[in-house]
Order: structure tokens, then sequence, then C-alpha cells
């Protein structure tokens, strides 16, 4: 699958006949070992060292059906590690909210905990399996830089944190109905494009910060709290949902291709980067109208 974020990298996704998920074969019945990347291939092993077996089943106008069998990816494996892997995020920033003040150190630490949950991402993401220890990890650092930087938004912005946390929830559920709804379809083609544009976004936002540093952009250039950075901010979050529909068809894909139990670790992996992506940049559109009232 591509990444459903911009320095990661998932696999599982073809581009087959056009169609953003897995290998087309299966969605057309055939149930081929190639349309399957879970399945054994002909010589008995998989492309993903897999150790299940085919799943050989049709499909119906409705969509791939999820094989019943042990050991088999399902949505109640998603949601219990999502559930733990957010729930590490807020430990780490509930301790970091009550123990560290904020204050120059507590901003040291909170730097250093955010490169630190970079490094544990990126071995993550190399990996060809997860590993839970590595996720929780990220989570935990993760947690403690956002709780440092919440209560540093939050002493200047009262109340900012508790409303990013509401507008991610809305648009999280916003951006899981019209998935479910099928407003919008994950196809090849949405996938290259909304790749693109977050590519771009991320390149300008380091060449914008390159430019904030050097002193030839002032008052933080395209991320300032004017108009500018608000309209920024939006683009952002736009980019953020779009990774939450990825995140959503790697999920579906999974669990109908009989994905093995711990790609739901993946899973979780996926939604709470996506998630942390939208809450840190609610929490700056926040800050900038609650500055503009």
């Amino acid at each position: 699958m591509r990444s459903s974020n911009p320095v990661f990298s998932r696999r599982g996704f073809s581009r087959d006949n056009g169609y953003a998920g897995f290998n087309s074969a299966l969605l057309a019945g055939d149930p081929s070992v190639a349309g399957n990347p879970y399945a054994q291939s002909p010589s008995g092993q998989n492309a993903y060292a897999n150790p299940y077996a085919a799943n050989p089943y049709a499909t119906d106008p409705n969509g791939p059906q999820a094989p019943a069998r042990a050991g088999a990816m399902t949505m109640d494996d998603v949601v219990s590690r999502t559930a733990l892997t957010l729930g590490t995020v807020a430990v780490g920033a509930t301790l970091a909210w009550v123990l560290l003040p904020v204050s120059s150190t507590s901003y040291g630490l909170a730097i250093g905990s955010a490169l630190v949950a970079f490094v544990l991402a990126m071995v993550q993401s190399f990996k060809r399996t997860p590993t839970p220890a590595l996720i929780l990890g990220y989570a935990f650092f993760e947690g403690i830089f956002l709780g440092v930087l919440s209560e540093m938004y939050n002493s200047q912005w009262s109340g900012a944190p508790f409303q990013a946390v509401l507008g991610t929830m809305a648009v999280s559920a916003a951006s899981l109905l019209a998935y479910k709804q099928r407003w919008i379809r994950v196809t090849a083609r949405y996938a290259r494009i909304g790749m693109t544009i977050a590519m771009a976004f991320l390149m300008v936002m380091v060449v914008n910060l390159l430019l904030v540093a050097f002193g030839v952009a002032g008052d933080g250039g395209l991320r300032d709290f004017g108009p500018l950075g608000a309209l920024v901010g939006v683009l952002a979050i736009l980019i953020g949902c779009f990774f939450l529909t990825l995140d959503f068809k790697q999920i579906e894909d999974g669990i109908a291709y009989g994905a093995p139990r711990q790609e739901s670790w993946l899973a979780a992996f996926g939604l709470t980067m996506s998630l942390v992506w939208i809450y840190l940049e609610m929490l700056r559109l926040v800050a900038i109208f609650t500055g503009n009232d």
C-alpha cells in the first residue's frame, strides 16, 4: 500500500485498472494468488513471508468479503490496537502536561521527545513486520511532545487544546463518513494526486522553515498567525484527512484479503500518525482564530 503518511511507506496497494487497493484480479472474482498479497505463491512462498495459506474466495457486488479463519486481522483487532496506541499518546501527553511546566527546559524535552518519536517511527517504517514496542514507544514520546506543546498553547490561548481535540474528532468522523458513504473513492488516481500534493506541501514547508530560520521570511512566513497561516492550516488539515482515507482503505482491504493479525498494529500506527498530524494543525488553527477574536 502506498503510504498514508508522507514519510512512511506501507505495502499492499496496486494500481491495476486504476483501482487503489489490492490487485483487481480478486475484484473481478478471480481467486488467483496474484490478487492477494497475503496468499501463497505457486512456489508456496509468500512475497511478504506470510505463513498463512491462500484464501480463494469470490467477491460479490458489495466488494471483497473477509475470509473466516483464525489468525486473520479483524476490525476488533484494529480498534483495540488503535485504542492502545492512542491511549499511550494520551498517557505521555498527560504526564508531560502535569510534570513539565512551561519553560525552556520543557521545550528542550519536547524537541528531544519529538526526535526520539521520529526515529522510532522511521525504524518501524523500514521493518517488514510491525513491532508493537516500537509503535508504542513512538506513541509515548509523541505524547510527551504533544503534552508540552498543548500546555504552551493553552497558556497563551486558554482552551485551545480542548477545542483542537474536538476539531480533530469532528474532521476524523467526517472523513470516515465520507469514506463509508463512498463520497470519497480511494482510487489509484486519487492516491497519486493526493500524495503529490502532500509531498509538495512538505517540501514547501521545509523551504519556508529554512527561510524563517535564516531571517529571510519574518513572522513564520507561510506559517504565520494571520490569514495566510490560516489558509495553509486548512490545507494541511485536508491533507491529514486524505491520509485518513488511505488508512481506512488499508484497513478495509487488509480485513477483506485476510491480512495476518499483526498487520492491525500497522493500521493503528498509520491512524495514530494521521490523527497527530490533524491535531497539530487543528491546534494551530484554533490559536489563529482565537487570537484574531
